[in-house]
């Protein structure tokens, strides 16, 4: 069957075996390829690293859990390349479809399983976020997106970039959907809080655009209705740019380490783009990155302080998604705003829903849920209920 999304790597069909019944029976499911299946190769988004691949011979633990539950694999999805990049575009294999808008880019690194899910090829489907990688397409395509709590979901048998900012996410078009995957990789909260108070900060929207803000007012009302006032942080923020380099520092000292051997010792022919962030990380020293790891904590302690066990409300990315035929400078510009949104929830390594709740002229506008650590599961929940007694499908 051909793949008008372009969404999958096209690896000849292996059969994966799943449980005939569970939590998930009936529910079909793809994995971004840096996540080792049975039978097929981890390309991980460039040719080099296909051919050094081989065939896996085990499951990546997520993926094995999700079979047991009764999904259905149906195939590996496009990844940036290395899962360095947010456009979604892969100078070797192209960009999949935005199923949401055919016209617009549709975000990465994870974007093959965006669009895998968004052009209703599949019920949900896996991805990584290491600074942003499944809230960003999420948003962009018009899909509930997870980013775990650092840690809670397993990355065994996935290709790394960035250890510390690493995290296994995942993708649906409905609440249902969403909510079952959470209950079958996440499990219940160890610690549920007594009640649920939403915060927010009016300087995470007074740098939108004024359509998006627009666009996310009813959204932050019907919030309101649901759950109650929101409590408003007056505090200045911490300055953006220094917190900005201190991410730029440690994710790129970390990916150097993950990836740049292997980049040095196989010539790996890298996208310019890609290539350049790699370089940017290999020469960020041992020094700078202790000194941005400690500015890190410095960060999490304020924002522990600021909101204790409350639930954040904040965009997810400051805009709808770019078009495809916005330059490379255009994209880099989108890529640095959205950043001093998305690098909050992976900085103090608390988890963020993303939820398709806005539009601006039909496109797609996510906002967002960032809750306390290990969370996960109440801030799914929270996302289900904004749309109960609506129209679900997406």
């Amino acid at each position: 069957m051909q793949d008008e999304s372009r969404a999958f790597m096209p690896y000849p069909v292996v059969p994966v075996e799943n449980a005939a019944s569970g939590p998930l029976a009936g529910l079909s499911f793809a994995v971004k390829d840096l996540f080792d299946v049975a039978g097929y190769p981890t390309g991980g988004g460039n040719p080099h690293m296909l051919a050094l691949s081989g065939i896996k011979a085990a499951n990546a633990p997520v993926v094995q859990r999700l079979l047991d539950s009764g999904a259905r694999f149906i195939g590996k999805t496009h990844t940036s390349e290395l899962a360095y990049s947010m456009s979604g575009h892969n100078v070797h294999y192209g960009t999949p479809r935005n199923g949401a808008a055919y016209d617009r880019i549709p975000g990465g690194s994870s974007s093959g399983s965006a669009s895998a899910v968004s052009n209703h090829a599949c019920d949900f489907a896996l991805g990584t976020d290491t600074g942003g990688s499944v809230r960003t397409p999420a948003s962009y395509c018009g899909l509930f997106g997870l980013r775990p709590t650092h840690g809670r979901i397993s990355l065994a048998g996935c290709q790394p970039l960035c250890a510390t900012m690493d995290t296994c996410g995942f993708f649906a078009r409905t609440p249902d959907v969403f909510s079952a995957v959470a209950d079958c990789l996440l499990g219940d909260d160890p610690h549920p809080p007594a009640a649920v108070q939403l915060a927010c900060h009016h300087a995470f929207f007074d740098r939108l655009p004024a359509h998006s803000q627009q666009a996310l007012q009813p959204v932050m009302q019907r919030l309101s209705t649901l759950f109650g006032d929101m409590a408003i942080l007056t505090d200045a923020l911490p300055p953006l740019d220094d917190i900005y380099m201190a991410f730029r520092q440690i994710q790129g000292y970390e990916a150097w380490q993950s990836q740049g051997q292997t980049i040095e010792r196989y010539g790996l022919q890298l996208g310019p783009d890609v290539n350049e962030r790699f370089q940017w990380g290999k020469a960020v020293t041992a020094a700078q990155f202790e000194e941005a790891c400690q500015l890190r904590e410095q960060f999490t302690g304020w924002w522990e302080s600021q909101l204790g066990n409350a639930i954040l409300v904040m965009p997810t990315v400051p805009d709808v998604a770019p078009l495809l035929s916005a330059t490379a400078e255009e994209i880099e510009a989108t890529r640095r705003l959205s950043h001093d949104l998305l690098l909050l929830s992976v900085l103090t390594k608390r988890p963020q829903v993303t939820l398709p709740a806005a539009h601006v002229n039909g496109i797609p506008l996510g906002i967002s849920l960032l809750g306390p650590r290990h969370s996960d599961r109440l801030l799914v929940s929270l996302a289900a209920t904004f749309f109960s007694g609506e129209d679900d499908e997406q």
